[in-house]
């Protein structure tokens, strides 16, 4: 027996939702009207039980067969438990009793874009876009579809188009920004923002964009400038903070960046990444017991942070407790086994305890990963001139020049090796070389071999070039 119930939706809704759980106790058939039915749904997808809001879908369906709402709420139900085919039936059966209604052709092209079938994608946003009242978000959607096809100057396009629309679009400023940044085109975007902030000067995340593209750009008193104008309208934009103090980092103000990166802590928790960003700066001043502090709290509040690992074992190293550092390098090593840097701080820890042949087969990691590290390349062949493993070293500065051909600092440390070889002709080619290539760092050889100073044809060489 079908009893009839007109739902009052200024009555309390949650009269409705007791009716309809009543009515299933009771395996009974009430008659609900379609506002009803929809705030029993919505109740269902608001406790996040979509199996719950099916069932009420089809018996919404069966007493209203040509409300299209039950049909796209029933394809966004769907897709959120995987029945792709379903949902697409659904939208199919919605599109045929209400073909204007924009949502569906959302739904369908966020499935196709799901999919990576971009062309249809597109069709359904844009056809989308013909039915609906506002239609930045639709825009925005298509943006997102050209970012998967990385076509990402389109993207710009209609994320541009979304903002004109809506300002307040926080999404759309950072979307922008992304796509920039891949681009690769800095200058453009602070363009961008900075005619956006003409029109909304209060716009928090466009002041904070632009600081972003004008940091890209190394222009890091600008970023600070606009970082505190974002900080300024939004007090507690933790991220605007967390970047100034990084700009201020570049610009070796310690101290500034360290209260800076404590100021975070006004308006979000404490988070490993600030605790190890406080952590390098107070290495940087020489403070080691407070970075060692910041590094431990860092590591404290996330293990996987290889960087603050890295910080404890930099701190003890300051202190020559290398057996010590090498543990906590280790720990960083661990966690990014191709990080350069690591690599070469074991090697050189190592070194200093006297493990040698550790020390080699760790220079031999760092230049693997990173074989432009000039640094890394002068220190290992020294390792193995002291071994008195000369060939060794001399191949090893080769390779080095191979991988860097304008560093003259190769050059010359090149030629001392070949006149210790006793090789003089071919010393004197790589000098000449070196010379050519910076002149003014001829002193580099004299430092390693200063008896080369008392060598006639060199200095003649030398003056050649110099004067």
């Amino acid at each position: 027996m079908e009893e009839e119930f007109e739902f009052d939706y200024n009555e309390d809704g949650q009269h409705s939702v007791e009716r309809y759980e009543e009515m299933i106790r009771n395996q009974d058939q009430y008659f609900f009207d379609a506002q009803a039915f929809e705030y029993i749904i919505d109740n269902y997808i608001e406790k996040n039980d979509p199996v719950k809001a099916l069932q009420v879908i089809d018996f919404a369906l069966s007493q209203h067969p040509f409300a299209a709402v039950f049909l796209i709420k029933q394809a966004q139900l769907l897709l959120l438990t995987n029945q792709v085919e379903r949902a697409f039936k659904a939208l199919e059966k919605a599109e045929m009793l209400e073909p204007s209604e924009a949502e569906i052709y959302v739904l369908r092209g966020n499935i196709y874009h799901n999919q990576e079938r971009y062309a249809e994608a597109l069709e359904n946003l844009e056809k989308a876009l013909l039915f609906a009242e506002t239609t930045d978000e639709i825009l925005l959607q298509i943006a997102y579809v050209y970012q998967s096809m990385h076509d990402y100057e389109q993207a710009i396009v209609y994320i541009k188009r979304s903002l004109e629309q809506n300002m307040e679009n926080k999404d759309g400023l950072y979307e922008l920004a992304f796509c920039y940044d891949i681009l690769d085109k800095q200058e453009e975007s602070i363009q961008f923002y900075k005619e956006y902030i003409d029109n909304d000067p209060y716009s928090y995340a466009a002041w904070y964009n632009l600081a972003n593209s004008y940091h890209k750009l190394e222009l890091y008193e600008k970023a600070i400038d606009a970082y505190d104008y974002a900080i300024l309208i939004k007090e507690n934009f933790a991220s605007a903070y967390f970047n100034k103090g990084n700009a201020l980092v570049q610009l070796e103000k310690f101290e500034e960046a360290i209260d800076v990166y404590k100021q975070t802590f006004e308006y979000e928790p404490p988070n490993a990444d600030t605790y190890c960003a406080i952590g390098e700066c107070y290495e940087k001043l020489d403070r080691m017991d407070e970075a060692r502090s910041y590094y431990k709290k860092s590591v404290k509040m996330d293990s996987k942070m290889a960087d603050a690992w890295f910080g404890i074992g930099v701190t003890l190293n300051a202190e020559e407790r290398y057996f010590e550092s090498l543990h906590f390098y280790k720990k960083a090593l661990d966690l990014d086994d191709e990080n350069a840097d690591f690599w070469f701080a074991i090697a050189d820890a190592h070194y200093k305890l006297g493990q040698i042949e550790e020390s080699i087969e760790a220079y031999y990691k760092v230049l693997e990963y990173n074989p432009v590290d000039v640094e890394a390349w002068l220190d290992f062949s020294t390792v193995l001139y002291e071994q008195g493993r000369l060939l060794e070293a001399s191949e090893t500065m080769a390779e080095a020049i191979k991988n860097n051909p304008d560093a003259a600092e190769l050059y010359y440390r090149m030629v001392a090796y070949l006149f210790a070889l006793g090789q003089t002709q071919e010393a004197m080619a790589y000098l000449e070389t070196a010379l050519v290539t910076d002149p003014e760092k001829h002193y580099i050889l004299f430092e390693y071999l200063p008896q080369l100073q008392q060598n006639s044809a060199i200095i003649d060489v030398i003056n050649r070039y110099i004067k």
